[in-house]
């Protein structure tokens, strides 16, 4: 029996680390394709379905094959979120490291929005005037943790919320980064992590980070990432979206605007004879406004390219470059005279650099489009396909590629996944739940819905929920497609029903989600965020109502780019494209029901399509075997029976 099998075995490693430990099959079999493809540095692309384990499926292989090597042999692990890449350093990674007895080191490496900046803390604690009261107060709190603090990690500030305005005043970006000309160098807490991550054998990031190095983004301190033998990622189906996110450029008026107030700080705090530098600032972020105002109140995404047909967008965008220019003459008659406008001057180089970017509408193989926030406008150019760019970087590297998730396969297979990123040469190992589906959960139906467009639809939604929502004694999720939906719904049931409704924006996702979790009897209404990454086990949650099948808005403009090449080449964009996109949402909708062997639950799917459309069979074929019907009282009784 090799050392990765016997780890697994009922006497192994595990059942002594883990009481209650039981071998699965599933996880065996996983555990044993990802040492061999570290072994031979080659790719697996794995989906291991919900209970699986797959976490200690990949971690004992990449612990034992440091322990093994004789050369140093470097391990990155890559997660979907903070929140998992906490998990792995302080959890999982720990108990793993302590069963088999290795020396390995470790580290965790965040992006750098997530360490504490010195120079800039000091910079704004010098000059406090243009804060709010707000904001005062939390630099006072911050300026308490500073003296403190051993790792400068913002997430030790349990007592700032994660919104507060105080943080892009005491964080870097790679925009007004000093680096090396940077008086607290020595001391930065970011360069301190990135020597941990230099020296360890195994380092925990996450996707964003990982693929901000890999496109050469953050060059500010040279390497971010060091070179590994070995690429791990779990919660791997997201990758493909943050990967062409990374390959692409864009440009922001929020830019712009920190551009402006890191001029007008050095103004007032160090070069007052210099007037014009103010000036220049002031009209640079008022334009910013206008061009904000050009566009919709409400946030939005839509076509960069028709937008440039349209003459105001066309004046306002051309009066950005010639004030962002203007400032960059300002700026350029004050290089030398210290680092903070040395730095700004190479962020206007870089912006004017951009902007030319954002011009030139007519490549090929791009998609050019713009989303708003309340305050900023971001245009984006973002490459239609990845699978050439990631599918080099994969064979040049020599290392061994292993993605997993429990949502990585559309009706059985890999093709959506392989094609995107390039990687049809990948081994592929599709394990199932170790869970009863049939005998744990129902999957139901509903019959005589309403069209996804029809007036009475909320309404409707919150009726069906209600019966459901008495048998479960809450304990109920409601996920949705849409914000206006999810509103609409919550609005019914205030008036409908008992339970304690908790709505997403009436607070963090965290407090959320622990409110929930303390409130035996109530419901969660939720979009787009709740629907993966929620772990919620035992009779805390065992109804998950979905309000439709989750296909991305037709009117994405990434999206209709993506379709639109597909029909060029004679393909079928929907088949795709779509189909699988939404299938791979649905499913990680429906992995938030059962999450433990003891679990039991009932999974409704409001959207009569799955029944009466041919691609609706996809979907089934791609979901978990439960138990189904279209009956809500049989729903209800069963709910009854588990509480």
């Amino acid at each position: 029996m090799t050392s990765v099998a016997q780890a697994f075995s009922k006497n192994g490693t595990l059942a002594k680390a883990i009481d209650g430990f039981s071998p699965r099959q599933a996880q065996t079999d996983m555990a044993m394709g990802v040492a061999q493809a570290i072994e031979k540095q080659s790719s697996l692309i794995v989906e291991a379905g919900t209970g699986t384990g797959k976490t200690f499926a990949y971690l004992i292989p990449a612990f034992l094959s440091i322990k093994s090597s004789n050369e140093d042999k470097k391990i990155i692990i890559s997660t979907g979120t903070k929140n998992l890449q906490e998990q792995l350093f302080h959890k999982d990674i720990p108990l793993v490291k302590k069963s088999l007895a290795s020396n390995a080191q470790i580290a965790l490496l965040k992006g750098r929005a997530n360490y504490l900046c010195r120079y800039r803390l000091a910079q704004y604690q010098d000059n406090r005037g243009q804060l709010d009261a707000n904001t005062l107060t939390d630099l006072v709190k911050v300026k308490t943790w500073a003296n403190s603090t051993q790792s400068g990690d913002i997430g030790e500030l349990v007592n700032v919320t994660e919104d507060s305005g105080v943080f892009p005043f005491i964080t870097s970006t790679l925009d007004n980064c000093l680096a090396k000309d940077c008086p607290d160098f020595e001391q930065c807490y970011l360069v301190r992590a990135r020597q941990k991550a230099i020296d360890a054998d195994l380092i925990v990031v996450n996707h964003h980070l990982f693929f901000a190095d890999m496109a050469l983004k953050d060059t500010g301190f040279g390497e971010l990432i060091p070179k590994a033998q070995v690429m791990i990622f779990d919660e791997a189906h997201q990758i493909g979206d943050i990967a062409s996110d990374y390959f692409g450029d864009a440009f922001s008026t929020k830019q712009l605007v920190d551009l402006c107030a890191d001029v007008a700080q050095v103004y007032r705090s160090k070069l007052t004879d210099v007037k014009q530098l103010g000036l220049a600032a002031d009209k640079l972020q008022k334009t910013c406004q206008e061009f904000r105002l050009l566009f919709n109140y409400d946030p939005e995404r839509g076509n960069w390219r028709e937008k440039c047909q349209q003459q105001q967008f066309v004046q306002k965008f051309q009066r950005l470059k010639v004030d962002l220019d203007f400032l960059y003459q300002v700026i350029k008659l004050c290089i030398s005279r210290n680092e903070a406008i040395d730095n700004c001057f190479d962020r206007a180089v870089y912006l004017l650099a951009q902007y030319d970017v954002m011009v030139n509408v007519d490549i090929n193989g791009m998609s050019f489009w713009y989303e708003t926030t309340p305050r900023h406008v971001v245009l984006h150019q973002t490459p239609l396909s990845v699978a050439d760019k990631f599918s080099a970087y994969v064979k040049d590297s020599g290392a061994g590629w292993i993605f997993t998730s429990a949502t990585l396969a559309v009706d059985n297979s890999f093709d959506h996944f392989a094609q995107h990123l390039g990687l049809q040469d990948a081994s592929q190992l599709l394990l199932e739940s170790p869970f009863d589906y049939q005998q744990q959960s129902q999957l139901v139906v509903p019959r005589y819905l309403p069209e996804a467009n029809d007036k009475n639809r909320a309404a409707h939604l919150a009726q069906l929920a209600e019966p459901l929502i008495a048998a479960s004694k809450g304990a109920c999720f409601m996920l949705f497609t849409s914000y206006r939906v999810m509103h609409q719904v919550a609005e019914v049931l205030a008036d409908s029903i008992d339970n304690p409704l908790l709505v997403q924006g009436q607070m963090g996702k965290r407090v959320l989600l622990d409110k929930f979790v303390e409130n035996d009897d109530s419901v969660l209404l939720a979009t787009a965020s709740f629907w993966e990454g929620i772990d919620v086990r035992g009779d805390k949650l065992t109804c998950v109502i979905i309000d439709k099948l989750p296909f991305a808005s037709p009117d994405d403009p990434l999206l209709q780019a993506r379709c639109e090449d597909v029909r060029r080449q004679g393909g079928d964009a929907f088949a795709q494209i779509q189909l699988p996109q939404a299938v791979i949402a649905l499913k990680q909708g429906v992995g938030r029901l059962i999450r433990d062997v003891s679990d039991r639950g009932v999974l409704v799917i409001c959207d009569n399509r799955l029944v009466n459309r041919p691609y609706g069979q996809t979907f089934l074929k791609s979901l978990p075997q439960m138990k189904r019907s279209r009956d809500l009282e049989q729903a209800a009784k069963f709910l009854e029976s588990i509480v």
